[in-house]
């Protein structure tokens, strides 16, 4: 399909009041900078000027009409194709000052999001016309282009380490400056947060377990230290239980009260008041649950887009893998739990914030002697362990004996994967007092000695 660039939206008032706000206060191109990127100017010798201009705000230097007449002077025939020292010295006389740089920078990458708004639907049209692929792979496809225009970002291609260096620094100088062990979400288990830093932005962690170690619980407990303690926003698909059990699950976590009991609504008044609180504490929290049976990974991808496009999700859980569909008509499971995963790992790094999938561990598990998991129990797929940025396992030797002893009440969080830190066991008390399993920091916790995997 054919644009008519003439007609593509643009404000070129905006653009020479950018330009002409940075060369008369070097301060506003901070400001500019926080809106715009060189890409968002329409016109090819505004683009020139700003790219300039950044240059000598890398090199320290101070950006006003000389140095700048200097280095579009450099660079082969710019400082003629851009107009000359006459059109920067027209540019200073457009604004009066620099303090609406901010509002006019805004209004530059307005037009710039409407032109890719109306590029990125040409090429759906198109693409439409002449699709070979399925229908729902098709709308997903175009609604991910969608997206990333609605998320400003940019997609990826090629970056040279000179730019890496400069952003990488800066993250590095940052947490040096914050002086934190965790620099991700934090789970709420302080010796699994000091071995992994917390869980970071774009990482893939599969939480797994054989049937009753308290996944559900488990995952929860991440779900409401993150949403309760540190006001973040989290994401929940529920694909095995509804939406108000896990809410009455949670009910009895906040409160402290028996699981059965708010089930069933045997409460006293006392125990009905501690409930109502801590619904009240919830419905101020930002967590939302989908609890939708048989997701695709196209349905999840979808849902999860729009609800971080609404509500900025930080976190995202799944549970579990294993009830979702893949889209791809295949009776090979092995296939479809590869293709999830790989979605699921793709949707982390596209929306740049953990996804913990909760995963079911086969039998073999239990054939061992001392029944603890290892990354070659991962139901269906060997791709869950290659996409997977982390592998936590769960386990409690209790649930296999018939016998009481010491270690009862114990659960092994193991990291059987790492990709940027160490592996190793830390112990949980679990309890199921309440009639729902929980999970807690022991008084004397301890930890294996790591070991980095590569």
């Amino acid at each position: 399909m054919t644009i008519n660039l003439k007609a593509l939206p643009q404000n070129n008032e905006a653009e020479q009041a950018v330009l002409g706000s940075i060369l008369i206060d070097q301060d506003a191109m901070n400001l500019a900078l926080e809106e715009i990127v060189e890409s968002d100017f329409y016109d090819e010798n505004h683009k020139k000027i700003f790219s300039a201009m950044v240059d000598l705000d890398k090199e320290s230097k101070p950006i006003d009409i000389l140095t700048l007449y200097d280095k579009l002077k450099s660079k082969k025939s710019l400082l003629k194709d851009v107009g000359g020292s006459s059109y920067l010295s027209q540019l200073i006389e457009i604004v009066p000052s620099s303090s609406n740089v901010v509002f006019y920078a805004k209004s530059v990458k307005e037009k710039s999001i409407l032109r890719n708004m109306i590029r990125t639907a040409s090429e759906i049209i198109d693409e439409g016309q002449t699709a070979e692929v399925e229908v729902d792979e098709f709308v997903d496809q175009a609604e991910r282009k969608l997206f990333e225009i609605s998320q400003n970002k940019k997609r990826s291609g090629f970056v040279s380490t000179a730019e890496l260096a400069s952003e990488t620094i800066k993250i590095i100088e940052n947490l040096t400056t914050r002086k934190m062990a965790i620099t991700g979400i934090a789970s709420g288990f302080k010796k699994l947060d000091k071995m992994t830093a917390g869980f970071q932005d774009s990482d893939l962690i599969i939480i797994a377990a054989r049937p009753g170690m308290g996944k559900t619980s488990f995952s929860l407990n991440i779900v409401m230290h993150a949403a309760l303690v540190h006001g973040l926003k989290v994401g929940f698909f529920s694909l095995e239980m509804a939406k108000e059990q896990l809410m009455m699950r949670m009910l009895s976590a906040k409160s402290k009260l028996n699981f059965g009991k708010i089930r069933t609504g045997f409460l006293s008044d006392s125990e009905f008041q501690k409930t109502v609180d801590a619904a009240d504490a919830l419905q101020r929290a930002n967590i939302y649950i989908d609890d939708t049976p048989a997701l695709t990974s196209l349905d999840l991808r979808s849902r999860t887009r729009r609800i971080k496009s609404d509500k900025g999700i930080d976190l995202l859980i799944v549970d579990y893998l294993q009830l979702m569909r893949g889209n791809s008509r295949t009776d090979n499971r092995e296939r479809e739990i590869a293709e999830i995963s790989l979605s699921l790992k793709a949707l982390a790094k596209e929306l740049q914030i953990p996804i913990i999938a909760i995963s079911q561990l086969s039998r073999q598990t239990e054939a061992r002697t001392d029944k603890k998991p290892q990354l070659s129990d991962l139901r269906e797929s060997g791709a869950l362990e290659q996409d997977a940025d982390m592998v936590i396992f769960l386990h409690r030797a209790d649930a296999y004996k018939r016998v009481a002893d010491e270690r009862d009440g114990l659960a092994e969080v193991i990291i059987g994967k790492q990709r940027n830190g160490p592996t190793g066991t830390v112990s949980l008390a679990f309890l199921d007092t309440q009639g729902v399993p929980s999970f807690e920091n022991l008084a004397d916790e301890y930890t294996e000695s790591p070991t980095e995997q590569v």
